[in-house]
């Protein structure tokens, strides 16, 4: 019975191989982590939490780089080669986890965040920016506990191909959780946030040079085998 796969091409079929997900050599480097929030404000509790988190990534052992959002222009409302574009994808190609925070607005996230995600494109060349890359997320609202910005990035990130790790962050009424210094009070909120980061790098070490393997697909190999042989045996003109 386990043989009867007459739709399926055995020469395609991965079957899963823990020498595969060998350490492959030379991944010794720091955890690479990319970290994105969606206020543009003065005092923006989404990057103070982000700026948190990138504190919590280093004594980690990570190396962090935040992304200023201020400057980038509205999708399709200027050219790829700006330079507030540029850097963002840039910085998508480096990274090798992410976190995202956006605060939620009118029920969802805000429109600062999304649009620096509507600024990566699905593949760059042959390379997709963000497949098999691990990402966390988090959120902070002006009220009460709430999880929708946290719903929709979920769905986000696996669109985005990537590794949502299972915890995530929720900061209700998060002016009161900041100090006039702008660093994150002690609190149940806080030791989520540590939790969060934590799990992030544990999942960024696993994933980090297996991601290829991880996230190929029998259907793109497929894809991919009947576009070569079109070419290769297509008739000469």
């Amino acid at each position: 019975m386990n043989d009867d796969l007459p739709n399926i091409d055995p020469d395609l079929l991965d079957l899963p191989d823990l020498d595969k997900l060998d350490l492959p050599a030379g991944q010794a480097h720091k955890p690479r982590i990319l970290l994105l929030y969606g206020s543009n404000r003065e005092r923006s509790y989404s990057r103070l939490l982000v700026q948190e988190a990138a504190r919590l990534l280093e004594r980690f052992g990570a190396e962090t780089r935040i992304f200023n959002p201020s400057g980038l222009p509205l999708p399709d409302d200027a050219p790829d080669s700006h330079p507030k574009v540029q850097e963002l994808r840039e910085l998508m190609q480096w990274s090798e986890g992410q976190v995202w925070c956006s605060p939620e607005r009118h029920g969802s996230m805000s429109a600062v965040f999304k649009a620096q995600i509507d600024w990566v494109p699905l593949a760059m060349g042959a390379v997709r920016p963000t497949q098999g890359k691990t990402l966390a997320i988090m959120q902070v609202s002006g009220g009460s506990q709430s999880f929708n910005a946290l719903n929709q990035m979920r769905v986000l990130g696996r669109w985005m191909r990537m590794v949502t790790i299972p915890n995530q962050s929720s900061v209700a009424k998060a002016f009161l959780e900041f100090d006039d210094a702008g660093r994150m009070k002690p609190s149940a909120y806080y030791d989520r946030v540590v939790d969060v980061m934590e799990e992030l790098i544990k999942f960024t070490l696993l994933v980090r040079g297996r991601a290829d393997y991880l996230v190929d697909r029998y259907s793109e190999r497929k894809e991919s085998a009947e576009a070569l042989s079109r070419r290769v045996n297509q008739r000469s003109i």
